[in-house]
């Protein structure tokens, strides 16, 4: 499947080599492309820089919550790692001249640092002091990190007083991390930068085995990581859990901490891999979306390492794949830069904590530019990816996740048993039960007026508008109380297993308040295509309404199907739902019903399809179904049988999963 038939073509804003189909028969992309759009990247944003180079304040809809002085040094900091990447990939050849306005920069920025949130024309280049704004120990990773991996061709040249101020700005972020997540290895990683330069190499190293030692209490198995004393797993286990360690560990030749990192990676990319669509796109599932391609980081530091489940051929495959398809996109604008959002601008999406630089944390995704030329991961034949050889449909190691794709048309879904927010309001991001690469979350039934407007109009024959003053999420199940929907309170995950897996949450009213009493349990069973979603509400009074809404497509997206099976009382009706970071115009399907005052609790269940086949069969032919005493009995359209029982028993104290009785 060298290429999906869907594709919204863009110009790239660079230029770039031909094409090389022999040895890329996928993509088209080698070496000379990434190559050409790091310096594309770096040539767009150089405009920006201040005066002596100690920002780069990128343009933008608003600054972030820390301020336009830490935008500009967040701009400096990102751009010089894809620098120094650009750089150190060319053993120190540097003919853009990249690395002597970051040499400026280091000079100009750490002059007189400040406690100055804004920009002022007395101080255009000063950065911030770690301990002023927090977001600056965060950039502090990006510059330690480049300042390593150029070390010969940057920080040896400079003098030794501009060398002292930057050691200088650097060291409170060996302290104690102000945030108990990812953040810790951010002192790693400037920890393992001051150590290799023999800058306070004793408080330097117990930064580093303070960092390790605090994410060891977040390993759960399989390659897996919490983010934090919660359950938030995403791609920042890919990025971040992994990303800082195993390569603190590759370039220090640490060969007792690759023993233990190297095999987590592995085992992470065994999973993450999977959630790479043929097309090329990463699952926009979890935070910080905005970073794209960086989601390559992890397969490229697998390759690099020896640590991966993945040909070479295949590590490019997926890498020049996902690149591509957010350039063919418009992901990168015509001037050559990055916008907050997916493909264009997309504000829904964004954090407090977003600025107009922090999409150049993509720059974690041009890792592979640290292999040699003649690495096989440049020279060897593409190979395909896991989604596009066989289909898949297994739970992600100790999650709460369930990973299922097809073959046919090279599309990714994920079920959501077990993955949490950090945040105490209701993330679309995280709480809804499905996820897929090609389809987004909705931002509601109204458009964000930084959206566009909606371009379809009134709705066609058989759709039916919610009221205006309701939202409606896609792929969630909820109740209906006073005419507003219950969101999702967190997930606790239940049994898994191939091809199913199920949690439970205590609904919350709109305002965020827990609904006590009341709990639903909830279930989803795939099989190729077809997913059986089933919910099982107990608690609630009886004539209580409840509402199924299922994928929330574009106009040129894939097909999106729901069908009742049992407890609904209305048929399936598409509903305009505003827009997505796939795009404007999405519409989905809805089913309603009410419970009962049946002793066990109220049965739901629905068939659901989202698929890149055409002219695909209609959902319910899919699978048939009937209910026993104990649960649900699924033939598959294959033959192929499953039965669900209930109620499911729960996952064991330490959040894995079992078996449930019957499966």
């Amino acid at each position: 499947m060298p290429e999906h038939p869907r594709q919204r073509r863009h110009p790239h804003p660079f230029p770039l080599p031909p094409e090389d189909r022999r040895r890329s028969a996928y993509t088209g992309w080698t070496r000379a492309h990434w190559e050409a759009v790091a310096d594309g990247l770096l040539h767009a944003t150089a405009p920006y820089a201040s005066p002596r180079h100690g920002l780069i304040t990128l343009p933008g809809p608003r600054p972030s919550s820390s301020g336009p002085r830490s935008d500009g040094l967040e701009g400096f900091a990102r751009t010089f790692l894809l620098a120094a990447l650009r750089v150190a990939g060319s053993n120190g050849h540097d003919p853009h001249g990249h690395l002597s306005r970051y040499a400026e920069g280091l000079a100009a920025g750490t002059r007189c640092p400040t406690d100055a949130r804004e920009l002022t024309s007395a101080e255009p280049d000063s950065w911030h002091r770690i301990g002023t704004v927090r977001q600056a120990r965060v950039e502090a990773a990006s510059l330690a990190l480049g300042l390593r991996l150029t070390r010969p061709w940057l920080w040896d040249t400079l003098d030794d007083s501009v060398r002292a101020r930057v050691a200088d700005w650097l060291l409170p972020a060996l302290g104690p991390s102000p945030v108990d997540n990812n953040w810790w290895l951010f002192g790693l990683t400037v920890g393992g930068f001051l150590r290799a330069a023999g800058v306070e190499t004793v408080r330097a190293q117990a930064a580093i085995d303070r960092a390790l030692t605090r994410i060891e209490d977040w390993y759960r198995g399989d390659g897996w990581y919490t983010d934090g004393d919660n359950r938030a797993f995403d791609h920042y286990n890919a990025w971040a859990m992994h990303f800082y360690p195993v390569l603190h560990a590759h370039l220090g030749g640490d060969r007792t901490l690759l023993a233990t990192y190297g095999p987590r990676l592995h085992a992470q990319l065994d999973d993450y891999t999977r959630l790479f669509d043929a097309n090329g796109a990463p699952l926009p599932f979890g935070r910080s979306l905005t970073y794209r391609f960086a989601a390559t980081a992890a397969p490229w530091l697998g390759a690099l390492t020896g640590h991966t489940p993945l040909t070479p051929g295949a590590t490019r495959r997926l890498a020049s794949g996902t690149l591509r398809h957010f350039l063919d996109r418009g992901a990168v604008a015509q001037d050559g830069l990055l916008p907050l959002g997916w493909y264009g601008p997309y504000v829904p999406m964004l954090q407090h904590y977003s600025g107009p630089a922090s999409p150049y944390w993509a720059a974690k995704g041009f890792l592979g530019l640290l292999l040699p030329a003649g690495h096989p991961a440049w020279t060897g034949p593409e190979a395909p990816l896991p989604a596009e050889t066989a289909d898949a449909a297994r739970p992600l190691g100790p999650t709460g996740l369930l990973l299922q794709s097809t073959a046919s048309d090279g599309l990714v879904r994920l079920h959501n048993h077990g993955s949490n927010s950090t945040l105490a309001a209701p993330d679309p991001y995280y709480a809804r039960f499905a996820y897929s690469t090609r389809t987004g979350p909705t931002a509601g039934g109204r458009l964000p007026t930084e959206d566009r407007p909606l371009p379809d109009g009134p709705p066609q024959l058989g759709e039916q508008p919610l009221p205006a003053e309701q939202p409606l999420p896609d792929n969630h199940f909820g109740l209906l109380l006073d005419g507003r929907l219950t969101t999702r309170g967190p997930a606790t995950p239940h049994t898994t297993g191939p091809g199913r897996a199920s949690s439970t949450h205590t609904p919350r009213h709109a305002d965020g308040t827990d609904l006590p009493g009341i709990r639903i349990l909830s279930a989803t069973l795939v099989h190729g295509r077809a997913e059986l979603r089933v919910h099982l509400v107990t608690g609630a009074a009886p004539g209580t309404r409840v509402r199924q809404t299922g994928w929330a497509t574009t106009p040129d997206g894939p097909t999106a199907q729901l069908h009742p099976v049992h407890g609904y009382d209305t048929p399936p009706r598409r509903t305009p739902t505003g827009s997505t970071l796939i795009g404007p115009g999405t519409r989905t399907a809805v089913l309603e019903g009410s419970t009962t005052s049946g002793p066990g609790g109220t049965l739901f269940a629905a068939l659901a399809s989202l698929t890149g086949d055409p002219d695909p069969a209609p959902v319910h032919t899919l699978a048939t179904t009937h209910l026993t005493g104990h649960g649900i009995q699924v033939t598959w359209h294959d033959g192929t049988r499953a039965h669900l029982a209930l109620p499911l028993s729960p996952a064991g104290g330490d959040g894995r999963a079992g078996p449930a009785p019957g499966s």
